[in-house]
């Protein structure tokens, strides 16, 4: 069972840094979310999805505004106790020469290990059942290129299971699957905020998966415009209007 979390941002700007200028991306958030939240983030191109993501997971540094992890900035924890409370699935894929799902899974436990990163029998039993839980026992063995894409993406979800914390960040995690493939991995995620009381946060295009999987839709809109939205309140054809401007025919 995770421990109970908030994160929370306040007049946060995500952006890029280079030597000769600053790149904002979009400015002054302010929102929080807990324990038993699935969050949904959408909007259109170019508004931010993947580099808020980036951002609340510590891979950028953000621009302006604090985010906070039960009321502490997160810019005060070490690397390793950030490592113990978000874990991140991004669109890029881990590649390795000869590297096993099982090896890719073992990596969310090297925060835990120690300097040899050699994992201990609790860690390989952690592994085992995280492994077990996102269904690809049969896949254990394989290597990651041989792996489906929704394969890949649940042994990625795997991963940051075995890292065991309460705080988990998608970036597009269903990109590119089929439509049985999209919902096994959202079924996945529901599941686990539910039983485990983990805080998922996702970006994603798929309007209707975010209605039917998340209590929260985090919209995006241009002009550093944006919405909380607690799904229950709205239906496809409204969140698909206000999303892109347009109305169903």
């Amino acid at each position: 069972m995770s421990n109970e979390i908030k994160i929370e941002v306040n007049n946060l700007g995500i952006g890029y840094k280079s030597k000769n200028a600053i790149t904002s991306v979009f400015k002054g958030l302010n929102f929080s979310f807990n324990s038993g939240d699935i969050v949904g983030i959408i909007g259109n191109n170019g508004l931010g999805k993947s580099t808020l993501i980036k951002t609340l997971s510590g891979l950028q540094d953000s621009l302006q505004g604090d985010i906070l992890i039960n009321g502490k900035p997160k810019n005060t924890y070490s690397t390793n106790d950030l490592a113990k409370e978000l874990s991140v699935v991004l669109t890029e894929k881990v590649s390795g020469f000869n590297l096993t799902l099982t090896d890719l899974v073992a990596m969310g436990r090297m925060p835990f290990t120690n300097l040899s990163n050699k994992l201990t029998d609790n860690d390989a039993k952690i592994v085992k059942e995280c492994i077990r839980v996102c269904g690809i026992e049969k896949e254990a063995e394989k290597q990651l290129l041989a792996l489906s894409d929704g394969q890949y993406q649940k042994a990625m979800i795997a991963m940051c299971l075995a890292r065991e914390t309460p705080v988990m960040l998608l970036d597009e995690p269903t990109a590119f699957l089929d439509y049985t493939s999209k919902h096994h991995v959202f079924n996945l995620l529901s599941k686990l905020v539910k039983e485990d009381k983990k805080c998922i946060i996702i970006s994603s295009h798929d309007i209707d998966l975010l209605l039917k999987y998340c209590n929260k839709i985090l919209l995006l809109q241009p002009e550093n415009k944006y919405e909380v939205i607690l799904t229950n309140e709205y239906k496809i054809d409204d969140l698909f209007e206000k999303v892109t401007g347009l109305q169903r025919g």
